[in-house]
């Protein structure tokens, strides 16, 4: 197989988990199946967040970050369930096991995404057959879907990944930049959010051609290094290595928002920053990191803005901690003149996995009863080696070089995360 491969350059897999939230759910609780199911926080609350949704919610237009009382009404029949961290981190320890059997050149980039370099496992298969193994073999063992982009860098990975979905399997090479990319706007590139694609706007770019074209010391005064980097994207150019210990590609975690009028009563200026916690928590969960240092912003009326953070003893991804904090930052620093807008980031990030809490005499207790799973199987690896989750000859190949299929790590381990307090998450 290695004739498959490319010579000099790389091959690298983009392997992107399908509403991973909900398809975990749905691997839970098999009768979910089919159904408008979305995960939101505050699911008592009409001001809770959809956080993902499965793909017949979709139908229906609910969205990632929509209002539950918008997603309901657009679909009453939707399913509504609280989030389960530990279930899906679960989920996740499984999905990146399966990786690591095809390579060790694997780079997790949340909780539900990574990139593969196959480039030296061509005895295991062509680029195709590997990655039709594991989406087959994340399917089987965990009941979960996937989509898969194949290229010869990580841009072209992500991007070929997003183009079919649910289970789907996209090859983009260089050469099919110009035919497949370039007449797509610019905010659908992968790097360029709505501001960004707004700006490129005012300088005459559209879409994801323009951008491969344009005048560089234009980008460079618009976007600074960015605008370069974004450039060499647009034509397909990306040396990023995929690299197992690197760290987190983003610095802090924040949500900010205007209010609809100045305010200087503190019960509505807490519900704001109720609401901007939540997200905050939301997001800082969905790429499985805490922070260790929170800020806010505070603006008022005159347009004059502060910001103000604080570095942490404990890291912080709960909503009730987060806001917590934000509210006391805020009466330490509002002058009681009407504010405008507020905002709550986090920053200092690191992952959940290796965040180690300073836990004082009377918190130990509580946090030791809440210790998740993934760390007796950190243990139990360390004891008796990182494939222990699974069955003896796993990793057993066969005379073609497949690698086998049987794995104790299967859909059924989910269950062996029970209800938190014996609640039932679903709402009608």
């Amino acid at each position: 197989m290695k004739e498959m491969y490319p010579k000099n350059g790389r091959v690298i897999l983009h392997v992107d988990m399908n509403s991973f939230y909900a398809s975990v759910e749905m691997a839970y609780d098999p009768t979910l199946k089919g159904k408008p199911l979305a995960i939101a926080g505050n699911v008592e609350e009409r001001r809770g967040i959809i956080v993902t949704c499965s793909y017949e919610a979709r139908k229906f237009g609910v969205k990632t970050t929509m209002p539950l009382w918008e997603a309901k009404k657009l679909c009453p029949q939707l399913i509504v369930k609280k989030p389960n961290f530990e279930r899906y981190r679960a989920a996740s320890l499984g999905m990146f096991e399966i990786l690591r059997q095809y390579t060790e050149m694997v780079e997790p980039v949340s909780i539900d995404e990574g990139y593969l370099d196959i480039t030296e496992s061509y005895e295991l298969g062509s680029p195709l057959e590997i990655a039709r193994s594991i989406q087959n073999r994340v399917k089987e063992q965990l009941d979960l879907p996937c989509s898969i982009g194949i290229a010869p860098n990580k841009f072209l990975a992500k991007m070929a990944s997003d183009m079919k979905k649910p289970m789907g399997i996209t090859v983009l090479r260089k050469r099919d930049v110009a035919s497949v990319l370039w007449p797509l706007p610019s905010g659908e590139m992968h790097g360029v959010g709505s501001k960004t694609a707004e700006k490129l706007k005012t300088i005459g770019i559209q879409t994801i051609g323009d951008l491969a074209k344009g005048n560089e010391i234009q980008l460079k005064a618009l976007l600074g290094i960015n605008g370069v980097r974004l450039k060499d994207r647009a034509n397909g150019i990306d040396s990023r290595q995929v690299d197992p210990e690197s760290a987190s590609d983003f610095k802090s975690i924040g949500n900010s928002t205007t209010l609809p009028k100045d305010e200087t009563n503190q019960k509505e200026l807490f519900k704001v920053m109720d609401m901007l916690a939540e997200k905050v928590s939301v997001r800082l969960k969905r790429k499985n990191v805490v922070a260790s240092s929170l800020g806010i912003t505070i603006r008022y009326k005159d347009r004059k803005t502060i910001t103000r953070s604080k570095k942490l003893t404990n890291p912080v991804s709960k909503e009730h901690e987060i806001s917590a904090l934000a509210k006391q930052m805020l009466l330490k620093n509002w002058n009681g003149n009407p504010i405008r807008l507020l905002g709550i980031t986090g920053s200092d990030l690191i992952d959940y996995d290796h965040a180690v809490k300073q836990l004082d005499i009377f918190s130990f207790e509580k946090e030791a009863k809440k210790e998740p799973l993934l760390k007796t199987v950190s243990i139990l690896r360390e004891k008796y080696g990182k494939n222990i989750i699974e069955n003896v000859g796993s990793h057993s190949k066969d005379p073609s070089g497949s690698i086998g299929t049987e794995t104790s790590f299967n859909k059924d381990f989910l269950r062996s995360f029970p209800q938190k307090n014996g609640e039932n998450n679903e709402t009608e």
